[in-house]
């Protein structure tokens, strides 16, 4: 390589920004099998899904972004619902959502600049829709009760796409 293009390449990345990326941590193994843990777990993750994508219609300035947040508002919103009607149709009591160790990641979002948030929600954003999918699909497969299993199944094509759509997106 020639000498001035590696000092180029080193200088270019001394001149990048480089931000910390914190996707919120994943599911415990329980929430893949045990219903009381999976209701939990899923709720969580539909809640940062919702509290990162309200932060991007506020803080981004790509359409493209806060037309995904929009739908990322939507279906999980949608998600949750269709998760505690089957919580309660397998006679568990559903307790409101908390972001737990997402809270982490909100607050990145929270504090990253308007020029820095896209590349921080979406590199947020794909990680933390990997782990809904492993956890969707596992309680789909191994879960404990059956309301849940069949919520689960559906929210593995939503997820799906999602991931589909953050592939595609400039990081």
């Amino acid at each position: 390589m020639p000498k001035f293009l590696s000092i180029a390449l080193v200088l270019g990345m001394a001149a990048a920004p480089v931000a910390a990326q914190t996707p919120p941590p994943p599911p415990p193994a329980a929430a893949k099998a045990q219903a009381a843990a999976y209701v939990k777990a899923a709720g969580m993750s539909d809640l940062y899904e919702i509290t990162s994508s309200k932060l991007a219609l506020q803080k981004s300035r790509n359409d493209d972004v806060r037309r995904f947040a929009q739908m990322m508002i939507d279906h999980h919103t949608q998600t949750t619902a269709a998760t505690v009607r089957a919580a309660r149709q397998d006679g568990l009591p559903p307790t409101p959502p908390r972001l737990g160790g997402a809270q982490a990641s909100i607050g990145e979002l929270r504090r990253a600049s308007a020029d820095a948030f896209d590349r921080l929600y979406i590199g947020q954003q794909l990680p933390a829709h990997q782990a809904a999918l492993d956890l969707h699909q596992s309680f789909a497969a191994n879960g404990d009760r059956p309301a849940l299993k069949a919520s689960a199944q559906a929210a593995v094509p939503i997820v799906q796409q999602h991931i589909q759509m953050l592939e595609q997106m400039p990081r």
